[in-house]
């Protein structure tokens, strides 16, 4: 079983019978608390959405390859939305293999530079992807591209409008993103999924109520 919570901004919390994953946990800097990381592993996709974890059971910030529990992640470098194209690649993504599950997660990325990572990336099963925009995040046209160039059978959406988070600049709702995709919609406090066979057939996205 794979559960995946939404905590705010790029952050998301996925447990499995073996390990929980907390993603992006350093939240006070959008007006949030930060998540803990006790006994868990830690991702960054940027080191400024890092925190001081010496309680983690690992921390991944870098491109590279990790095994953790029942778990296999491959860290990407790619570029950040923000930057240019002959600055440094300051992002990591993360394809998150658990079983016969291929989980990605893409943080703040830029839409055009992603095509060549591809084929590192592969077939994915559920995405996690920040729609935004704002000159911040990917826009709802830049994600809705890019789910449908990976075509993953779950989309859950991050990093959008939220009156209880002090964003850098104003997000998109949810709204613009699902309507300029035109994907189903299911809303619910957690996703939990079993198996690849209990994947929707379609692509569907999945709202996840911030906890």
């Amino acid at each position: 079983m794979i559960e995946i919570e939404y905590k705010g901004g790029n952050s998301v919390v996925i447990t499995t019978k073996k390990v929980t994953l907390v993603v992006d946990p350093h939240l006070s800097m959008i007006g949030l608390k930060d998540l803990r990381t006790n006994d868990m592993v830690l991702l960054a996709t940027e080191q400024r959405f890092l925190l001081p974890a010496p309680e983690a059971r690992v921390v991944i910030d870098s491109p590279g390859e990790y095994e953790v529990g029942d778990s296999t992640i491959y860290g990407i470098a790619v570029q950040r939305h923000i930057d240019h194209e002959a600055d440094d690649k300051k992002t990591t993504m993360y394809c998150i293999e658990i079983g016969d599950i291929r989980i990605a997660l893409l943080g703040n990325i830029a839409a055009k530079g992603l095509s060549d990572q591809m084929e590192d990336i592969g077939v994915v099963d559920v995405l996690i992807i920040p729609v935004g925009g704002g000159g911040y995040t990917l826009d709802a046209t830049s994600a809705t591209h890019i789910v449908r160039q990976i075509d993953p059978k779950v989309v859950i959406p991050v990093h959008y409008a939220d009156t209880s988070i002090q964003y850098e600049v104003p997000q998109d709702t949810l709204l613009t993103f699902t309507d300029e995709l035109g994907a189903p919609v299911e809303s619910m406090a957690k996703y939990k999924l079993k198996s690849a066979a209990s994947l929707p057939q379609t692509t569907t996205v999945v709202e996840i109520t911030r906890s």
